[in-house]
C-alpha cells in the first residue's frame, strides 16, 4: 500500500557537525525544516513551542548527539520580576520610544546592524552578512513578523507614537499565538552603557502582557557559555526539557 503525503506536510533535515558556537571544543547538529506557504504561521507557533528558533523561513532546533546544553527558555509575562537593576536601565532609557513597522530591510538597519556586528560579533557567524543577506534576513518570512526601530523621543511623540533621529536599537520580533518570540536584536555600539539589549526585552516584556500574550520566547540558554548567560536573569522563566515546558527559578 501506497502512502501519500500532503504537499504541506513539513520535511526535516539533519545538518552535518559542525564546531559549537556556544561551547569551545564541542560539535553542534540542527535538525531544520522550512517554513512556507499558508501554514507558515501555524507551523512556526508549534515549533516553536516545541524549542525550534525561526531565521529567515527555517525553523530550526540543536540536536547534538551528546550535549543538551541548549535549553529553550520562555519568560511569563505576567509575574515578570522587575527587579531594581531593570528598573534603573529601563529609567535610564525612558527617552527612547519603540516604534513597529513592517519587516521591511532599510539601509539604516543594516548600517546599524554593520556596526553591532563589527563592534560586538566581528568573528562570529554572522559577520560577513551582506546588505542582501540582511535583507533576507529581515524580509524572507512567511509568519507574522515586526521590525521594532528604537529612537529618541520627540516633540511628536505623544501623538503619533515615533522617535525622531538616528535609529539607536532594532529587533526582529515574530508575533506567535501564545507570546513575542525575539529573532535578533541590534543595537549602537556607542550607547552601550545603556545596556540596550536588557532594555529591548524589558520592552518586549510590556508588549506581550499589553496584547494579552503570556511568553516571551527568548530562544536558547546555554549554561557554560557568557554570550547566553544573560537569558537566565529574566524570570521567572520555563525551561522545555523532557517533560514539557517547566518552570525554573
Amino acid at each position: 500500500m501506497t502512502t501519500h503525503h500532503r504537499s504541506e506536510t513539513p520535511q526535516f533535515f539533519l545538518t552535518a557537525p559542525a564546531p559549537c558556537p556556544y561551547l569551545p571544543g564541542k560539535a553542534e547538529r540542527k535538525v531544520f525544516t522550512h517554513l512556507v506557504g499558508e501554514r507558515a504561521g501555524a507551523l512556526n507557533d508549534i515549533l516553536t513551542q516545541g524549542g525550534f528558533r525561526r531565521s529567515q523561513n527555517i525553523a530550526y532546533r540543536p540536536a547534538c548527539e551528546a550535549c543538551r546544553s541548549c535549553i529553550s527558555v520562555r519568560v511569563l509575562v505576567d509575574a515578570f520580576d522587575m527587579t531594581r537593576s531593570f528598573r534603573r536601565i529601563k529609567r535610564a532609557n525612558s527617552d527612547l520610544v519603540g516604534h513597529i513597522t513592517t519587516a521591511s530591510p532599510s539601509s539604516e538597519q543594516y548600517s546599524l546592524f554593520r556596526a553591532y556586528l563589527d563592534s560586538r560579533h566581528s568573528e562570529g557567524g554572522m559577520a560577513d552578512m551582506s546588505v542582501l543577506d540582511y535583507a533576507m534576513m529581515v524580509g524572507d518570512s512567511y509568519v507574522d513578523t515586526q521590525v521594532i526601530e528604537y529612537r529618541f523621543r520627540g516633540p511628536d511623540t505623544a501623538i503619533n507614537g515615533r522617535g525622531q533621529g538616528p535609529l539607536i536599537a532594532t529587533a526582529l520580533t515574530d508575533v506567535l499565538a501564545d507570546g513575542l518570540s525575539m529573532v535578533y536584536s541590534f543595537f549602537e555600539p556607542d550607547y552601550a552603557d545603556r545596556s540596550l539589549g536588557t532594555f529591548m526585552i524589558l520592552d518586549h516584556v510590556v508588549r506581550a502582557r499589553r496584547m494579552g500574550l503570556p511568553y516571551l520566547y527568548l530562544g536558547y540558554w546555554v549554561e557554560g557559555s557568557r554570550k547566553m548567560g544573560y537569558k537566565r536573569r529574566f524570570g521567572p522563566q520555563e525551561h522545555l526539557g523532557p517533560r514539557g515546558w517547566e518552570r525554573a527559578d
